[in-house]
């Protein structure tokens, strides 16, 4: 029987022993060497990554935008078949942030889950149920709502408090901890650079996933991410968290040895998280 995404998850944060997902986010602009400024090597630069940092991920995470406006949505094609080889244990969050409703919304699930074969995707749940809804339909893939994201601009609606009492993102993370979690495979964004409001969404959804952008470039602090949000004992996770970092690991050198230092900056990154996890409650 096939995992969930949940399953898969938890598997991979303990053959890992990683809380750790890698952003694949390319920029030809960045790339080391002789493929600077070169769109065609974007499968490449990303294969390379990957293969050198499969065993400390507890997850990948390339970003469509990155891919599409340099039309090389066919090299993530191939990108997501190459982490499925040599890392099948590692489950892919498609970063996509989709948010529409009706036939649209079946048809973006269709890119992600039957183009990409992605594990997981992320959604804006800013139309409301009917925009999540479509997606629950594929029931073993995980599904994070955006709720406090790691941008400044965020508190122009996430922080606004509604009738009920909530902040708007507290209103989120409960609907995402009950009703609308009809799969099970919900999970929320959190931006790291709020790790009080980390704290906030872990209080009102005690068990789902959190995907965590924002540590390294964006300056987030792993150890107060981790500290905020997960939760369990040393042999099991309650309450995973996934913390994203992307360019520190990507551009950690412009030079032909990239990919061993993109290594050595997620092997630093991976001891930073645990070390949050082993002060986590």
């Amino acid at each position: 029987m096939a995992k969930t995404f949940t399953e898969k998850l938890a598997a991979a944060e303990r053959a890992n022993e990683s809380l750790l997902c890698v952003g694949l986010d390319p920029e030809p602009s960045k790339f080391p060497g002789a493929w600077q400024h070169d769109a065609s090597r974007i499968f490449d630069f990303c294969a390379t990554i990957v293969d050198a940092t499969k065993d400390l991920a507890i997850a990948f995470k390339p970003q469509v935008a990155y891919f599409a406006a340099q039309r090389a949505e066919d090299q993530l094609e191939r990108l997501m078949a190459h982490i499925r080889h040599v890392a099948p244990g590692v489950p892919v969050i498609l970063d996509a942030k989709r948010g529409d409703i009706g036939s649209t919304a079946e048809q973006y699930a269709l890119e992600a889950f039957e183009r990409y074969r992605a594990d997981a995707v992320t959604l804006s749940p800013f139309m409301g149920f009917d925009s999540v809804e479509p997606w629950l339909k594929y029931e073993d893939k995980g599904l994070f709502l955006l709720c406090r994201t790691s941008n400044p601009g965020g508190s122009d609606l996430q922080s606004q408090r509604l009738v009920t009492g909530d902040l708007l993102y507290e209103h989120i993370a409960r609907l995402a901890a009950g009703p609308w979690n009809r799969s099970g495979q919900l999970g929320l964004v959190v931006g790291a650079t709020y790790p009080a409001e980390i704290e906030r969404v872990r209080e009102l959804a005690p068990t789902l996933p959190l995907l965590i952008p924002g540590v390294g470039a964006q300056g987030g602090d792993a150890l107060a991410t981790v500290r905020a949000g997960w939760r369990g004992t040393a042999e099991r996770t309650s309450a995973p968290v996934v913390v994203n970092s992307s360019r520190a690991i990507l551009y950690a050198s412009r030079g032909n040895e990239f990919a061993a230092a993109a290594r050595a900056a997620a092997l630093a990154t991976r001891a930073s998280l645990a070390a949050g996890r082993g002060s986590a409650g």
